[in-house]
């Protein structure tokens, strides 16, 4: 499965649902759907010889202890580069190009300035890594708390303050969409960095925003799963992004990665039936794009 737009290989990000935890299961699954690609966690050092095995695509692997990484503590900090340098040296040598991250601080109520320079500090020794392994890291704007690369800022200062191209971007609009960030001038901006990305969209709620705002919490109303008071994540086709853009400009930027389905939707997740036809049903979609 592949989108018509830049033939991009189609697969999903491993969830942490009962199903999903049968890795052997799953992948048989896939194959059967016609999915070429499966996101890991962080035990890729152990997974991602099966997944290539069956013949399957490895697009990400997560990193192993993100807010350690950008602890104001400096052994803790030490201590979580040496296990990341040999995790990526591992599952590397397995068949992982790109390692996931977000770039969440230990303690998010510190001096954004001060995080930073501790993310710096970190990431440069393991974009060496990288750079010698032949592998990516490729981070994702989740706005969580603190959260240091999310918005263009965010990216253009990690990327002049650590320059190695070993340093990318998991381009991932759902996030800018919920942040008001035109999830395609930011491709514009950043194609040249994107090595992996994620197929998740975001539905704005107007009837929400104009009740509620975006600035102040709600009093009565419920928070959606996956979501917030003013919008949710979706999968591909039933929010608002552009993906026909999008992949004409990952295209034309020679994008040579995966797009790999992230299903964060309340209308699928909870069931394996539920998750199983989110899944599908958002490849079906890509791939006719």
């Amino acid at each position: 499965m592949k989108t018509r737009t830049g033939n991009f290989p189609i697969g999903f990000r491993k969830g942490g649902s009962d199903w999903q935890k049968d890795l052997d299961g799953m992948i048989v699954w896939a194959k059967q759907a016609d999915f070429e690609v499966i996101d890991l966690g962080s035990d890729a050092d152990e997974t991602a010889a099966k997944v290539v095995a069956a013949g399957l695509r490895v697009g990400s692997a997560d990193l192993r202890k993100f807010k350690d990484l950008i602890s104001p503590d400096k052994a803790k900090r030490d201590a979580a580069v040496q296990i990341n340098r040999e995790y990526i040296q591992k599952a590397a040598a397995a068949g992982v190009s790109n390692f996931f991250t977000v770039m969440l601080p230990e303690d998010a109520a510190r001096d954004r300035k001060e995080n930073f320079a501790d993310m710096v500090d970190a990431y440069s020794q393991l974009a060496t890594v990288c750079d010698a392994v032949d592998a990516k890291i490729v981070v994702e704007g989740w706005p969580g708390p603190g959260a240091l690369c999310c918005t263009p800022e965010g990216y253009a200062a990690l990327y002049e303050q650590i320059p190695s191209p070993a340093m990318g971007v998991n381009y991932d609009p759902s996030h800018l969409i919920r942040m008001g960030i035109d999830p395609l001038r930011f491709l514009h901006d950043f194609a040249d960095r994107v090595y992996h990305v994620h197929g998740k969209d975001t539905e704005l709620l107007t009837e929400e925003l104009y009740a509620y705002g975006n600035t102040q919490p709600t009093t009565f109303a419920t928070t959606p799963a996956f979501g917030g008071p003013n919008w949710r994540y979706t999968i591909p086709g039933h929010g608002c992004m552009r993906w026909t853009k999008a992949f004409e400009l990952l295209r034309d930027a020679s994008y040579a990665g995966c797009v790999s389905i992230e299903l964060e939707d309340a209308n699928f997740n909870g069931t394996e039936d539920g998750e199983k036809q989110g899944l599908t049903w958002s490849g079906t979609f890509l791939a006719s794009f």
